[in-house]
């Protein structure tokens, strides 16, 4: 710990502002297979759980509709948001085993997505890159269980 008095631990949440939201909960919950939490019925923000999370918080992808308040004080915009290239989002990485990523690469070229592989030889970690509906990046990664740290003797 630091003079602050608390560090930070996990991730737990990834909001974004949706400018087609319908096409987005599609995507997330049948091309990526994420589990919504509750009804998504109508509903104009819903969270998929990622993962267990940290001390009880579920590490979620909340997605919002664009025209609604939200928590933090969030202003409803009255126009879709900046998306893709313009949008200040770089992209999302969300992490799966290795030897899940063949199984990846053979779903998205069944369903005919565009996507690409990378590798990060400095940490170990491949990504399979496509783009979700609203065309922010999506990376699926992973680390190779066989990397060894170069720097370390």
């Amino acid at each position: 710990m630091s003079e602050r008095g608390f560090t930070v631990r996990a991730l737990g949440e990834i909001a974004i502002r949706c400018a087609d939201h319908a096409a987005m909960v599609a995507f997330y919950r049948d091309v990526i297979g994420l589990e919504p939490m509750r009804d998504i019925e109508g509903a104009p923000i819903v969270f998929f759980r990622i993962a267990d999370g940290f001390d009880g918080h579920t590490a979620v992808l909340a997605l919002f509709r664009h025209d609604i308040e939200g928590a933090g004080r969030i202003r409803a915009g009255d126009r879709p948001p900046a998306t893709g290239p313009g949008s200040s989002l770089h992209h999302i990485a969300l992490s799966l085993p290795w030897a899940e990523q063949e199984a990846v690469i053979a779903w998205y070229g069944k369903l005919g997505l565009d996507y690409h592989v990378e590798t990060f030889d400095w940490v170990g970690w491949r990504g399979v890159f496509t783009f979700d509906p609203d065309g922010n990046t999506v990376e699926l990664v992973a680390k190779d269980p066989g990397w060894t740290n170069p720097t370390v003797a």
